[in-house]
């Protein structure tokens, strides 16, 4: 095979990896522990939420790139007996945020840490929506790990740079 044949797919594949619109940059949780590649410059604000019944206090740290939101929610709640209510809440308000049907779920679990990843679809301002998120609980602290946005603008390479790189310390 002739070498500059060769060269052009490969330059075009190394540029498709380096998407200039993706600035990834490691952010650090000062409120809960944990790390993430976020897309962008985040912001951070955090605020009284109910999940379901539980009342909490909700830091969500976001950054967006091309109207797709890549988010991770945080809050502790004050019994670790109430973790199952508060995952199946942040899911269902966020599939609700966007009238969204669960398309696809699976549940792991690791000694004390369990984790819940979704896919979701809907309708946003009269566009189809996609939402993947990861719903992880430890011990008394839970989390959602999503990336939400119109569908066409969603790319899965992407997101999985997003969703992998979170990390519990």
């Amino acid at each position: 095979m002739n070498a500059r044949l060769l060269a052009v797919p490969l330059l075009a594949l190394a540029l498709s990896a380096c998407d200039p619109h993706y600035n990834w940059r490691d952010y650090r949780s000062k409120d809960a522990p944990y790390s993430v590649l976020l897309p962008g410059k985040p912001a951070t604000h955090a605020r009284d939420v109910r999940l379901g019944e539980l009342p909490v206090r909700m830091t969500m740290t976001a950054a967006e790139v091309d109207d797709v939101v890549f988010a991770v929610g945080s809050a502790e709640l004050t019994d670790a007996a109430q973790v199952p209510a508060a995952l199946l809440a942040m899911q269902t308000a966020l599939a609700r945020n966007i009238g969204a049907t669960i398309t696809s779920q699976a549940t792991a679990a690791s000694g004390p840490q369990t984790t819940v990843s979704i896919e979701a679809k809907g309708m946003r301002n009269g566009e189809p929506t996609l939402l993947i998120g990861r719903f992880i609980a430890r011990e008394r602290r839970v989390y959602q790990v999503v990336v939400m946005g119109a569908e066409r603008h969603i790319a899965r390479e992407q997101v999985a740079t997003f969703l992998d790189s979170f990390k519990l310390q």
